[in-house]
């Protein structure tokens, strides 16, 4: 692994030139909380010259040739992919990550960049006859926003950059406090192929989401974050009719037909729920198992956790690494209380190390809770894991819709004609079937119910980023 310094090292990216502030704050490392680097605290006077900088950028981006603007992102992914190894070196120290899952991140970060000439909307013909024309096309929005969290900063930083450039917008990104260094690195590095003021990022505190989201002159915000963050910046870009999208929190269930092979199946519920810790907005969160396979499913899940090991990402036989910070690892902490207060049964893990360095808590397993316990009805974000039995087909539908997110869902089973009947009855905005975690550029994702607002990838999710124009063309002599 390479090595890269963490000191005075990042600042904010504005028209083109980093930046610093007065104040900064420290960004620490969860494996063994020191401090990894410190960051400048942005102002509203650096957002308002980021604003200055971008609104100065777009008539220039807007007009740029639709081919060269893409090729202009792939440039920005070449780049990243050259510097592959000092990213997963950043996400590992101020995320907690492994440095495989580090690398896959940035990996597949430069893979959708480089897929940019994939994205694109083409001008719709609605009719054309020798009397009329009519055309729609899509038109950039102009300076946007995009807020994203700390549990894949590259990853879901690049979901907003790639449609927000290569539709004509300049985009200003306000990364997690928490975990901002890979997302301040990665605009540095663009700007060595972008313009001036296409692309900025500002570090900042609790002060400078709500300035964002009142910014008259900000046209949109692309936000990955908790409910309570969408539900703010909703409010508060009521009143300049912010185009917003909203990808927000989930409780994605998992249903398990009885015709799985348990000792397969283990692993890949394990994985597809407890990768990152259990920080994935769409991990597998409660696992229906049909009744006739339950005992021997948990069996063969407790027995593969044991065999997983949890430490810091920077040693190679670290499986799984910390929580993210400290305010997510006191929450993770309350669901396990929760459970022993309430005497559930739990088939393994439950106890946190106080004494151990780092934000670390052990793979939990609960066995069968009842439906209205917090580790059912809430999101613990790290990795704690409820089983639950099931034995009739619309009672465990009901009891998979039965709740305020809606943003994936699962289902496991051989019989593919019965897990696809059951996938179309679950009220979720992506479902897999025997898979998780899979995603592409042409491909819709966004959720239902209070996981979000509009859609991300695909045309539609390009589409967010435009105002859509039409133009009629009346052709006879006036």
């Amino acid at each position: 692994m390479s090595s890269i310094s963490f000191k005075d090292n990042f600042t904010h990216i504005i028209g083109g030139q980093k930046v610093s502030s007065a104040l900064t704050r420290d960004v620490i490392n969860p494996a063994t909380e020191e401090v990894v680097a410190s960051v400048p605290v942005a102002t509203k006077e650096q957002l308002d010259a980021a604003i200055d900088a971008a609104a100065t950028a777009f008539p220039a981006w807007a007009a740029t040739p639709l081919e060269q603007r893409q090729s202009l992102v792939e440039q920005v992914g070449i780049l990243l992919n050259a510097d592959a190894n000092q990213f997963a070196e950043i996400l590992v120290k101020e995320g907690g990550k492994t440095k495989s899952l580090a690398d896959l991140e940035v990996g597949g970060t430069a893979a959708w960049m480089l897929a940019a000439k994939a994205q694109f909307l083409s001008d719709e013909i609605i009719i054309d006859t020798p009397d009329r024309r009519v055309v729609s096309h899509y038109v950039p929005l102009g300076v946007c926003a995009a807020l994203t969290p700390w549990n894949f900063p590259l990853t879901l930083l690049i979901w907003k950059v790639v449609p927000a450039l290569v539709t004509g917008n300049c985009l200003i990104v306000k990364p997690s406090p928490y975990a901002p260094l890979a997302a301040m690195k990665f605009v540095e590095l663009a700007q060595r192929v972008l313009p001036p003021g296409v692309l900025s990022v500002l570090s900042g505190d609790d002060d400078l989401g709500p300035w964002i989201s009142t910014h008259p002159r900000i046209a949109r915000i692309s936000l990955t974050g908790s409910l309570g963050a969408g539900r703010a910046i909703m409010k508060a870009g009521s009143a300049t009719l912010k185009r917003l999208t909203l990808e927000l929190s989930g409780n994605d269930p998992a249903i398990v037909l009885d015709d799985v092979d348990p000792k397969v199946i283990a692993p890949q519920i394990f994985w597809n729920a407890l990768l990152n810790s259990g920080q994935i907005c769409v991990a597998l969160k409660r696992i229906y198992i049909h009744d006739k396979i339950y005992d021997a499913v948990r069996d063969e899940l407790v027995a593969f956790a044991k065999t997983i090991r949890v430490g810091n990402g920077m040693d190679p036989e670290t499986a799984l690494g910390p929580v993210q910070n400290k305010d997510q690892f006191t929450k993770a902490k309350t669901f396990l209380e929760d459970c022993k207060r309430n005497g559930h049964t739990i088939a393994l893990g439950g106890t946190v190390d106080e004494s151990q360095k780092g934000y670390f808590i052990p793979v939990t397993i609960i066995d069968n809770p009842p439906d209205n316990s917090k580790v059912v009805r809430e999101e613990p974000f790290a990795p704690i894991l409820p089983l639950m039995r099931w034995s009739d087909e619309d009672d465990v539908i009901a009891r998979a819709n039965d709740s305020e997110y809606g943003l994936g869902a699962t289902v496991w089973g051989n019989d593919l004609t019965r897990a696809q009947s059951i996938a179309r009855r679950l009220e979720a905005g992506t479902v897999w079937i025997n898979e998780a975690h899979q995603f592409h550029w042409d491909q819709p994702f966004g959720g239902f119910k209070l996981s979000g607002l509009g859609v991300e990838h695909s045309k539609y999710g390009l589409s967010s980023w435009t105002n859509i124009q039409t133009i009629t063309l009346k052709k006879s002599k006036t």
